[in-house]
């Protein structure tokens, strides 16, 4: 998880040069609305200048505002750091896009000394962590969810051999060679400036970064699949022989699509990694959705009171299975069309690695000489009629991905899931005050929603995160204290509150955070016992079970 200075003060720099991504008839997002006011005042000139250069550079339609952005976050990831943010010395090797708008990083070195923004940094900056810690969970989560699912580990480093300058005096001495050893690592970037709902993701050199816009889902596809990408991507480079043995099928495949008017990359080791990412993700999600649906009928079966009961549920689990079904097969022929032509095939392979236990990286050579160029060139025309169903399923169910897995779940009491939803939607708004630590205003709301949700564990748990964030920001030790003691009587109201059964995660963190802070006050025996709470709970999506542990760890220290 990776706060870049450089990509805020690159972002920061794209407001001020008309860069608004926020959607037709929306308002901007609260750290967007602090930026612009804090850069009211900045140069006229340079603005005009850098307004200049952004409209020079626009992709023209149907490019996104995430399109737009796109090479301006490449540009900064090449920079140095501030307050320098000078050019790299060689431009032949730039990643993507970053080329095309070099000439604006002399514009954001002007920005960077005259707009002020060297004194607003280090608030920005607290900002982006604060979405990160939002994060690191649940992205930690949905890591640890998608390497057990593969069975496997992600290589951490690459080998690269380079030529090494040899002292001797021979002419004609032949070239000697070594072998180095270069850290591969994945950064989930928060970007609170960023276009909203699209994840930026680029790859520079052996550094793979997913740039995320403010309240993205860390278990969501487009997340899932930057991560795939880095762990799948060392592993085709190790089968590379045996992809080049089948370099003939692999063009067939290839040609056959071009053939038919697709624009299809002429790359196959390309084509084979686009393939294997989107046949992990598609089956990754199908088995998650396949869990929720055998828990809801077993559930749902120990409650049924007589036989046409378990009949019903079970005719209803037997739908929901066959509706996940159809949607993998669409969201594979998709990627099929985007040039994943070996999707479907590998989809049926990861059933195998599923069942079987072995690491993925163990079946890939095998799953590269078993495919049929011919087999594989008719999978799009034989799934028309699963993806017809699917388009229409979209259409008719607002609340599809709930739907695929709980038809039944669109004839619930609708004004209880409106009333959930408008909490939902006034939580986040508070999230938003919090970035931008106006932690009073943030508080009053709370309250105020308390009268019209009274009891309610989350409204309890946010107050608490509130004063705990305001202690933070806070200088003064009596004041301080005053604040984190309000946290911890707000996360004993969440514990009291929350339902052991649907709120195991925030129980989970409730109870880590109350050990933190009693650990910070120096009540280490209280603290533990918060810790040990957290700990009992065990690992749940979006709880607190290793940041528990970690602080147990270093309680028992002497």
């Amino acid at each position: 998880m990776q706060t870049d200075a450089r990509l805020i003060v690159m972002m920061a720099a794209l407001e001020a040069a008309g860069f608004d991504p926020t959607p037709a008839g929306r308002e901007p997002s609260a750290f967007r609305a602090l930026v612009r006011r804090d850069q009211a005042r900045m140069n006229a000139d340079l603005r005009e200048r850098m307004k200049n250069s952004f409209e020079r550079h626009k992709l023209p339609a149907p490019a996104t505002p995430a399109d737009q952005a796109a090479r301006y976050v490449s540009l900064a990831y090449v920079l140095s750091p501030p307050p320098l943010l000078e050019s790299p010395d060689r431009t032949d090797d730039l990643p993507g896009g970053a080329l095309e708008v070099l000439d604006f990083a002399p514009l954001l070195r002007e920005f960077y000394k005259s707009s002020g923004i060297d004194e607003r940094l280090n608030s920005y900056v607290r900002a982006y962590q604060a979405e990160g810690d939002r994060l690191r969970q649940p992205a930690g989560e949905m890591v640890r969810s998608l390497l057990s699912y593969l069975h496997t580990r992600p290589i951490m480093f690459t080998n690269v051999r380079v030529r090494v300058n040899s002292p001797t005096t021979k002419k004609n001495a032949p070239a000697s060679f070594t072998t180095r050893q270069h850290d591969r690592r994945f950064f989930v970037v928060p970007d609170l400036l960023a276009a909203p709902g699209t994840i930026n993701f680029r790859v520079i050199a052996d550094d793979y970064y997913a740039i995320v816009p403010e309240g993205t889902d860390p278990a969501s596809s487009e997340l899932r699949r930057a991560y795939l990408q880095y762990v799948i991507d060392p592993l085709v480079l190790k089968i590379n022989k045996e992809i080049a043995a089948r370099r003939e099928p692999l063009k067939q495949l290839i040609d056959k699509r071009t053939a038919d008017g697709a624009t299809v990359s002429p790359d196959v080791f390309l084509t084979v990694s686009r393939s294997l990412v989107a046949a992990a993700d598609a089956t990754y999600e199908a088995s998650n959705r396949l869990t929720l649906v055998t828990a809801l009928q077993r559930a749902r079966l120990q409650q049924a009171k007589d036989d046409a009961a378990r009949t019903a549920i079970a005719n209803e689990a037997k739908a929901a299975r066959a509706a996940i079904a159809d949607e993998t097969i669409a969201r594979l022929s998709e990627d099929y069309e985007n040039g994943a032509l070996l999707d479907f095939y590998f989809a049926e392979q990861m059933r195998d690695v599923e069942a079987s236990g072995f690491d993925i990286a163990n079946f890939l050579a095998d799953m590269i000489a078993g495919f049929d160029p011919a087999r594989e060139g008719k999978r799009f025309a034989e799934t028309a009629e699963a993806r017809n169903r699917v388009l229409a399923a979209r259409k008719a169910h607002p609340r599809y991905s709930l739907w695929l897995v709980d038809p039944s779940a669109e004839t619930r009491d609708a004004n209880e899931i409106s009333h959930n939803s408008v909490l939902v939607t006034k939580l986040g708004e508070v999230e938003k005050l919090l970035q931008t630590r106006s932690y009073e205003e943030a508080e009053t709301r709370l309250k105020a929603l308390l009268q019209d949700y009274p009891g309610d564990a989350r409204l309890f748990f946010t107050l608490a995160q509130t004063a705990s964030l305001w202690a933070r920001d806070t200088t003064d030790d009596e004041l301080q204290n005053q604040r984190l003691n309000r946290a911890l009587a707000n996360y004993r109201l969440a514990v009291a509150a929350a339902s052991p059964d649907i709120d195991r995660a925030l129980l989970s963190r409730a109870h880590e955070a109350m050990g933190r802070i009693l650990a910070f006050l120096d009540r280490n025996d209280e603290a533990m016992k918060e810790f040990e709470a957290a700990i009992s709970i065990g690992e749940v999506t979006g709880g607190a079970y290793r940041d528990a542990l970690e602080g147990k760890r270093k309680l028992a220290q002497p």
